[in-house]
């Protein structure tokens, strides 16, 4: 191959490769979604101007802006929506799903280590955690109101019993599939029990684990709503139940881009948490 500059082929007679121009990774990581972001409004833009619906029904994007605007403010006396601003509202749906979720998600893995290890608690088990995950959360969140009471119990219960299924699930299918070689191998060298779940069994389940907890996450986010269905003023789900009452759907909008911003958000703090911990996961 030639290594001589485009000049000199020329002269030799010799027509230069044209070098092709490709974008840096980052610009096209960015470059990306600002491009379908930009798509999205002009279209939302032009829907809303054709008058196909009325505004209360599709709202321009100015209009949820100014719903934006007026939820986050101070704004003729009042103060956000319903006395709480937007990102107070966002900060109390946040610390219920910290909760709920926290408690399902550990409740999750301690399940799934004794499903996985245990073949007779996997057979008891099982059926009803399927039987769980199949619920829709509406279907048993009027129950634990009755349960709990209209306080911050029964939403935190929903969102942990939301959560626990995808984590139980995940670990005791990634528990099941370590090679039973590497278990011999550390009984082999005198590792107790609790050093095969401590050293094999639970590094070799991490990387589903962490799968099932961003699933876990996702789904305990979309059980959001529901959860605050009752009392869930203050709250982000509370807010967009009680705008809905009144068919302010510019309010509703914001706070559905609230939930689905901060959900990508924590979807990528918990996918650069995975391959933190995991770093071999995809190059093994």
């Amino acid at each position: 191959m030639s290594s001589a500059p485009p000049l000199q082929e020329a002269r030799a007679g010799k027509k230069p490769v044209p070098r092709r121009l490709v974008a840096p990774a980052w610009a096209r990581r960015v470059a990306l979604p600002f491009g379908s972001f930009l798509l999205f409004l002009v279209l939302w833009q032009l829907l809303a101007a054709s008058d196909t619906w009325s505004r209360t029904l599709v709202p321009p994007p100015a209009d949820v802006w100014d719903a934006f605007v007026e939820v986050s403010t101070t704004h003729d006396g009042v103060r956000g929506y319903n006395g709480t601003y937007l990102v107070e509202h966002l900060g109390i749906s946040l610390r219920r799903i910290a909760f709920g979720a926290g408690l399902g998600i550990a409740t999750g893995v301690v399940f799934g280590l004794l499903m996985g290890t245990v073949g007779w608690m996997r057979s008891l088990f099982e059926p009803w955690i399927t039987f769980l995950r199949t619920l829709p959360p509406l279907a048993y969140f009027s129950l634990l109101v009755i349960w709990l009471g209209i306080n911050e119990e029964p939403k935190v219960t929903l969102l942990a019993v939301a959560a626990f299924p995808p984590v139980a699930v995940s670990t005791t299918t990634a528990v099941a599939a370590v090679p039973r070689g590497l278990v011999e191998a550390a009984r082999a060298l005198g590792a107790s029990r609790w050093d095969v779940v401590k050293d094999v069994l639970v590094p070799s389940a991490l990387p589903e684990t962490l799968t099932g907890v961003r699933l876990a996450v996702g789904v305990a986010y979309s059980s959001l709503v529901a959860a605050e269905l009752v009392n869930g003023l203050p709250g982000i789900g509370g807010m967009v139940k009680d705008a809905a009452n009144y068919n302010n759907t510019p309010v509703v909008l914001v706070g559905i881009i609230a939930i689905g911003v901060s959900g990508l958000v924590i979807d990528g703090l918990l996918l650069r948490l995975e391959r933190t911990v995991v770093p071999w996961r995809g190059r093994v």
